[in-house]
């Protein structure tokens, strides 16, 4: 369904993500992957059709499997801050 394809789309986005020096803050990177979530939430709210009560249920389900997501990034991204 379209909500399984924008969260696969996502896990590749930050799959796809290189940590390199110099690095970006912490705050920086938590502010990027924000816009992402973002991004991605209007993205798909504008390709969801049926009740708005239905869509806003599907989105809010999207949005916790994205901010799962995120969380994973940034944890793997405070972890190599840490070791550079």
């Amino acid at each position: 369904d379209l909500i399984s394809k924008g969260i696969k789309e996502f896990n590749i986005l930050l799959n796809q993500q290189v940590f390199s020096d110099p690095a970006i803050s912490e705050e920086a990177m938590v502010t990027v992957v924000n816009d992402w979530v973002s991004f991605y939430i209007n993205y798909y709210k504008k390709q969801l059709s049926g009740e708005q009560q239905e869509q806003d249920k599907v989105l809010q389900e999207f949005r916790q499997e994205l901010d799962t997501l995120s969380a994973s990034f940034l944890e793997k991204y405070r972890n190599f801050l840490k070791s550079s």
